[in-house]
């Protein structure tokens, strides 16, 4: 199965061992993933903003390789925000439940 890729920007990945085993309950391959991904996605930023600076500081760099590493970035950012927005709209849904 080939992965979903949007620019080259793979957003998770789909093969990780919490997607693939539901039995593991202990929430660290969950964790695990979340931390790797806010990583990546702060690699990505850091590549962008390195980039920027180095094509205004004069460096020899591409100007359409400093606008994708933005766009990925900016990509990256936003995906990460669905999730984050996703992730508290079910915690509030869980919250109002009356027991």
């Amino acid at each position: 199965m080939n992965a979903i890729t949007a620019g080259g920007f793979q957003p998770t990945n789909l093969t990780h061992p919490a997607l693939q085993s539901p039995k593991g309950a202990d929430g660290g391959a969950f964790k695990g993933m979340l931390v790797d991904s806010i990583q990546q996605v702060n690699s990505m930023q850091t590549q962008a903003d390195q980039a920027v600076e180095t094509l205004f500081t004069g460096g020899d760099i591409n100007p359409a390789e400093v606008l994708t590493a933005v766009q990925k970035a900016d990509l990256a950012f936003r995906l990460t925000m669905q999730m984050r927005n996703k992730a508290m709209e079910v915690y509030q849904e869980i919250k109002d439940i009356r027991i």
